[in-house]
């Protein structure tokens, strides 16, 4: 166990070290303020805070995990060998930066919490993001800055001991229109005719027939393909369902068909079904309440996992609605059309409420991306992107999860995605 003195405990620090130390890391901490304690320790110790106390391992500390409430700050990112890091400290400090403070401004999404103007949707725009703007959206810093720690470590420490970790790889699947044609509905059928007429597609009209007719398959109706790819794989898979109003009339079916549900009972007895909860329902407690409710119905089973329409995570009511209804698992933290890791980690981390200055129960898991951020780059160009943020996640033994939809493979002339999620998402590490 490595033992961190500190002149004050508080919730910022325990919460970052825990997740540094202990979640990255796999190494046990425990914290005191008591001199004594540290003196008379015989294991790992450093004392981090302004000053060190004699000439042990000391981490300066720039102030903000003693801080309380949300005010803003003044950052200067920095070169830091291979990579970037902010908030300098002194040549005492056995880092040269304070890896603990710079990881919870983004671990807790502080910038999050300070005035910015929201999109069309209501979320906060990526351009406004310290990662965006200093060019390490496509880097789990946090990680990378935990194992500069490891090393400083067991410079100073050889026999400290360190839990074996390895890479897990995640894949998260948004089923908003899991069907084209199928279960529309006599009124959203014939709107999906005429539109079609209107506009002279009569290949789309010759699909939706054969669809409606049941000579042809729908082709959004991946599932079947995908959980014969999934069930090959040890990697864990979760799918995520809408059952509440859909944002465009085009992707809106009648989620109370019997059709419907037994796909999702399909899905359920293989892999994990997670709920994307409609945009209403982000808007208003007792319809996502209700929205649970009624998958847990489907499914026989209560729901630990969910994803926020369009990827909006509005801090911090959203999680605390989550954490209120005992979900487990929230997979919406990652930028739409941008790649990178949102909140500077590619390992899930707990929810952090800086209102209330608080760690929840509710665990965040990192997304490196949506196959949405691809849609401007070339094939060539997207596996070379999805490669490097690969390598830079098993580096550091994080997890790898990215976003696809089911519509992704339904194509038969671009089968990028189908490859990508066969060969990378479901191998074996």
């Amino acid at each position: 166990m490595l033992l961190i003195y500190t002149q004050k405990i508080t919730p910022r620090t325990t919460y970052i070290f825990k997740h540094i130390c202990m979640r990255i890391l796999g190494l046990e901490v425990g914290f005191t303020s008591v001199i004594e304690e540290l003196i008379g320790h015989s294991g790992p110790k450093i004392s981090y805070g302004k000053q060190p106390m004699g000439n042990e391992l000391f981490i300066q500390s720039q102030g903000l995990l003693t801080e309380q409430g949300v005010e803003s700050i003044d950052i200067t990112v920095k070169p830091w060998e291979e990579t970037i890091c902010f908030f300098p400290v002194s040549e005492k400090s056995a880092l040269p930066f304070d890896i603990f403070s710079a990881g919870f401004y983004l671990l807790s999404r502080y910038e999050e919490y300070l005035p910015h103007v929201k999109d069309e949707w209501g979320r906060y725009p990526v351009s406004e993001s310290l990662g965006y703007k200093a060019k390490f959206l496509q880097q789990p810093v946090i990680d990378i800055w935990a194992y500069k720690f490891k090393n400083v470590l067991k410079e100073h420490f050889p026999n400290i001991e360190f839990t074996t970790k390895s890479m897990s790889i995640h894949p998260v699947i948004k089923a908003v229109e899991p069907y084209a044609y199928e279960q529309k509905g006599l009124f959203r059928s014939l709107i999906g005719y005429m539109s079609d007429l209107f506009r002279f597609r009569i290949l789309q009209i010759t699909r939706r027939t054969q669809v409606v007719l049941g000579v042809r398959r729908d082709p959004n109706n991946t599932f079947k393909w995908i959980i014969n790819r999934a069930k090959r794989s040890k990697n864990p898979l979760s799918i995520f369902f809408l059952l509440g109003e859909a944002a465009t009339f085009k992707e809106s079916i009648n989620t109370h068909r019997q059709k419907f549900k037994m796909l999702i009972k399909y899905v359920n007895d293989y892999k994990e079904v997670g709920l994307l909860f409609s945009m209403s329902a982000l808007e208003e407690y007792g319809t996502l309440k209700k929205e649970k409710e009624q998958l847990e119905e489907i499914t026989n089973r209560m729901l630990l996992s969910t994803m926020g329409s369009h990827y909006l995570v509005n801090l911090p009511d959203f999680y605390r609605n989550l954490v209120e209804l005992e979900i487990k698992n929230d997979y919406t933290m990652v930028y739409k059309n941008t790649i990178g890791f949102r909140a500077g980690t590619c390992t899930p981390f707990l929810f952090y409420d800086l209102d209330y200055e608080i760690k929840t129960p509710l665990i965040i898991h990192p997304l490196a991306a949506t196959t949405l951020a691809f849609t401007d780059k070339s094939e060539m160009e997207t596996k070379k992107t999805i490669d490097a943020m690969f390598t830079s996640v098993k580096k550091v033994n994080g997890t790898f999860s990215m976003v696809f939809s089911n519509t992704d493979f339904s194509s038969e002339i671009n089968k990028m995605w189908k490859k990508i999620f066969s060969e990378k998402m479901l191998q074996d590490e």
